[in-house]
């Protein structure tokens, strides 16, 4: 668990706040693979719980919103992949830095935007992937948080020679695709 003073970080909470954009929720951060579009970061890593079944993959990536893609993907819950607790970091992880790669000169403004601060998720009841509110301070692991910061450092190094590739685990499959051999949306 870790502890944020609100007045040394940024937060985000609504895709319509001035760090919205941040959020895997956010709209306007289209991402193609590999001829299909996926309209958010959130609708991939939704999906990417599912790479034994192409039929709930694109259920998921055709919903009307990200919340809808999320709700379809918790009614599959049971054919998730068996190793998604394991690898679900490494996963989202892939998905953000997929959406700066294909959104590169729309998020990297947000991204960049946020300066040295921590970023934070701001959320009610996430404290895997955010942060909930403590008086003072948010507390949490935050960990959709920590991924951006870490995306930020990353473009900030080399910003025209960023690149990423898919992680390193087994059956990174949309589609039917093995995203690791087959690399057109890069």
């Amino acid at each position: 668990m870790r502890i944020y003073k609100k007045d040394s970080c940024i937060t985000f909470r609504s895709t319509k706040s001035d760090f919205g954009g941040l959020s895997n929720m956010a709209p306007g951060y289209p991402i193609k693979i590999n001829d299909n579009w996926v309209k958010t970061a959130e609708a991939l890593y939704q999906a990417l719980k599912y790479p034994y079944n192409p039929e709930i993959q694109k259920r998921i990536i055709f919903a009307n919103s990200p919340i809808v893609a999320k709700r379809i993907s918790r009614y599959y819950e049971k054919f998730e992949r068996p190793d998604w607790l394991n690898v679900r970091y490494k996963i989202m992880k892939f998905c953000i830095e997929v959406k700066l790669k294909q959104n590169i000169n729309t998020f990297s403004k947000v991204l960049l935007s946020t300066d040295n601060l921590a970023i934070v998720e701001y959320t009610n009841d996430d404290k895997v992937w955010g942060a909930i509110d403590k008086g003072e301070y948010y507390e949490g692991i935050n960990a959709l948080g920590r991924l951006l910061m870490e995306l930020r450092e990353k473009y900030r190094d080399a910003p025209n020679g960023y690149f990423i590739s898919p992680p390193n685990i087994a059956n990174v499959t949309f589609l039917g695709i093995d995203l690791k051999e087959n690399l057109n949306y890069l």
